[in-house]
């Protein structure tokens, strides 16, 4: 009986993994076992088949910068803001293997990545304050995705710190000192992965983790404009690909590419790992093209839910670098304010709208399909371009749709991919998680929409469901 009753819990949250009035900070549960790849390759779950949504943070410089009180600071605000992984960087990019941490310490031992600098005792080194951040995180019911080392240490200049041999040490090192914990491991580190040389150092550094007897899942951070994939998809110890789609504000040419990994054989689930980050110089040029908006990291985050993204991974340009202007740190590409100012940026808070309309429907049956959108005369109108793409996502099995509209213009929906021979439309508020109930429709033909804001630069949501299915308001909460 009690096998039964947790094969019906199962089931059940693969429907609806949120109640109507239950969202905010709802932390991971880890009883449900390891992560792993869906059966059908495109997104993650726990063993027992619970679906997992990945809502990140480019916390980079964490383990590096902040110390414990600070650090608990930060990650119980992004548990209550619902994030499930924080990603850090161990050996991190701003001079993390030369400039010691908040307590004094650094991580290796004459820079040698094979004698990690480790004391007896507690609070003692380096690797001491790592073990704080991941356990708080953990205890917080949040995973690390775990950078070993940025990519500067085994991609740049004439003798990187990293070689083939160090490499498969250290990756044995951190493997063993975590393989007990909560977390995602994330090689890489913003640098590409093209040539033999630095492709055997991934390797090596892989099998060390996994020689270390750690299990938990391994995907790798690219460069800017570029996924895992171009490189690594068909390795072994890669379980899922990360792109970093970027600093742009344009769907063409960066965002339009987490569909291009989506389809790729063999097949394996994708997500953004860095896409434009909230206050970030645009296109890094500032002058030319100001700083980003909420509405600029909102776009992404639904750009590539719907085009084939099991989850996202949000970044604020003060808080990757946790700039404190208290601390005298040189400022890197103007940041705007504190990274203590920064978690409460509203675009961070909008986050949680997206991990909470994806968990109010059939999770791991959602799949891309641009057919949803009636293509207009001229596409550059419908379904658009630039900052006003339009983009839709569907269940495999037809029992609901969406359309993600980031402007107020009509549009027009190819009704066929529900089911049902009633529809129930729904307009769904990304800027404050809530939906409107637009109206019952007879399922035939196409049907035209305007969100309700027409012409305006307000982004919205449209969501279909087969009527029979008797789905809750979108995200759970009604207005």
């Amino acid at each position: 009986m009690k096998g039964i009753f947790i094969v019906f819990l199962v089931l059940c949250s693969t429907h609806s993994l949120w109640s109507q009035d239950s969202w905010k900070g709802k932390p991971v549960d880890f009883s449900h076992g390891l992560l792993r790849v869906s059966e059908n390759k495109h997104f993650l779950q726990h063993v027992d088949g619970t679906p997992f949504f990945y809502l990140g943070d480019t916390a980079w410089e964490l383990f590096h910068r902040l110390d414990r009180e600070e650090a608990t600071l930060f990650l119980k605000k992004r548990a209550s803001q619902g994030f499930t992984v924080i990603q850090a960087v161990a050996l991190a990019e701003l001079e993390g293997v030369y400039d010691p941490n908040a307590y004094g310490f650094l991580p290796l031992t004459n820079l040698n990545p094979k004698i990690p600098a480790i004391k007896d005792g507690e609070n003692n080194d380096y690797w001491d304050q790592v073990d704080f951040v991941v356990n708080k995180a953990n205890e917080l019911g949040m995973y690390i995705g775990f950078l070993p080392t940025w990519g500067r240490y085994w991609n740049d200049g004439e003798k990187p710190l990293f070689n083939e041999d160090n490499a498969e040490a250290y990756g044995e090192f951190v493997g063993k000192r975590y393989k007990n914990k909560e977390l995602i491991w994330i090689l890489g580190g913003d640098r590409p992965v093209d040539n033999e040389k630095k492709l055997a150092i991934m390797r090596a550094m892989a099998k060390g983790i996994r020689k270390s007897g750690a299990k938990q899942l391994i995907t790798l951070h690219p460069s800017g404009g570029n996924g895992s994939a171009q490189w690594v998809n068909n390795e072994p110890w890669l379980d899922f690909n990360m792109r970093q789609n970027g600093h742009a504000v344009d769907f063409t040419g960066r965002y339009n590419q987490t569909y291009e990994d989506y389809q790729r054989i063999p097949v394996k689930p994708v997500i953004d790992g860095e896409p434009l980050y909230e206050d970030h110089p645009i296109a890094f040029d500032p002058d030319k093209f100001g700083h980003s908006t909420a509405a600029d990291v909102r776009r992404p985050l639904y750009w590539d839910l719907f085009t084939g993204a099991f989850g996202h991974t949000y970044g604020h340009h003060s808080v990757w670098q946790m700039y404190d202007p208290q601390k005298k740190r040189i400022p890197i590409n103007r940041p705007l304010i504190s990274w203590q100012e920064a978690i409460d940026q509203l675009g961070a808070v909008q986050m949680m709208y997206g991990r909470k309309l994806m968990e109010s429907r059939p999770f791991l049956s959602r799949i891309p399909d641009p057919s949803i959108i009636v293509d207009a005369l001229y596409t550059s109108l419908m379904p658009g371009a630039g900052r006003v793409k339009f983009v839709a996502t569907r269940d495999q099995d037809g029992t609901y749709a969406m359309v993600y509209a980031p402007v107020g213009r009509k549009f027009t929906v190819n009704m066929e991919v529900i089911k049902g021979s009633k529809v129930i439309a729904w307009w769904y508020n990304p800027r404050n998680g809530k939906s409107i109930k637009k109206g019952i429709y007879t399922n035939q033909g196409q049907q035209v929409f305007i969100s309700p804001d027409p012409g305006e630069y307000l982004d919205w949501i449209l969501v279909l469901d087969d009527a029979s299915k008797k789905y809750p308001a979108p995200g759970g909460n009604l207005l």
